[in-house]
């Protein structure tokens, strides 16, 4: 059964495994209201389900975009400033990140604040040109939480993410890019398609391999992280897939993955 949202478009491809998540508050730019919170970390827990129910794994892929203009801006300022309840935005931050499989930020619009956390929780980012990005929380006298100044250092480094930090300041796709904060700047036109080509090829791979390679990735630099390697290895060398990989480079045909 397919679940309904009242800010989210959810859906989700059963012939190609790609599910998509799209923040629909256009209006407000996407920005993360008490509702679109919950349901967006509901959103993921849908395909989580989906992968329980199957036999193997059947999301190969999650795409994360925005409707109109924006990705998102981060928190609605409007509720915040009502005293909405904000408690636990940490599992908004972190129900890309905690999704097992790989998750990709379409980013057309803005990508502020929040909405920034958010692309950072993904595991690829993809960024329209006429994308534009920033923290602006400090210059509501609070920083940024979330997780995001930590995963903004890992991608740009102390000086520069401090620098975003305490300044606020915007920059557009093409320093993001050169920033290394998105992996592929390109025109509007040409967003949907590129997302579309990366999404297909990653789904088309063998998906426990997929998602071991992003949790040893995440690990690296933490502790344990050579036996989470020889862990994996030795795992996925008893899989279905594996085997079908194998036998399949033998023979030089087309293997068929199912997460096995």
């Amino acid at each position: 059964m397919t679940p309904t949202f009242e800010t989210i478009d959810w859906s989700f491809d059963e012939s190609t495994g790609v599910g998509r998540i799209e923040l629909d508050r256009p209006d407000s730019l996407n920005a993360l209201s008490a509702t679109l919170r919950t349901e967006y970390v509901e959103a993921f827990a849908a395909f989580r389900r989906l992968d329980e129910a199957a036999d193997g794994l059947a999301v190969r892929a999650v795409v994360v975009s925005g409707a109109g203009r924006a990705f998102c801006v981060g928190a609605d300022v409007d509720e915040f400033a009502e005293g909405s309840d904000m408690a636990t935005p940490e599992a908004v931050y972190e129900a890309a990140g905690n999704f097992a499989g790989p998750v990709v930020a379409e980013i057309d619009g803005y990508c502020l604040g929040g909405g920034l956390v958010l692309a950072l929780d993904c595991d690829f980012r993809f960024a329209s040109e006429r994308s534009e990005f920033g923290l602006p929380e400090v210059d509501l006298g609070i920083p940024t939480t979330g997780g995001g100044l930590a995963a903004l250092r890992a991608a740009v480094g102390p000086s520069r993410a401090k620098r975003l930090g305490v300044t606020g300041e915007r920059f557009d796709a093409e320093r993001a890019g050169a920033d290394g904060i998105v992996d592929t700047v390109c025109p509007q036109d040409a967003l949907a398609d590129r997302v579309e080509a990366f999404v297909e090829d990653v789904a088309a791979k063998p998906p426990l391999a997929v998602r071991s390679t992003l949790d040893i990735v995440d690990a690296a630099g933490a502790d344990g992280v050579d036996r989470l390697e020889r862990r994996e290895d030795e795992r996925l060398r008893r899989s279905e897939d594996y085997r079908a990989a194998v036998e399949a480079f033998r023979g030089d045909d087309s293997p068929t993955f199912h997460g096995r």
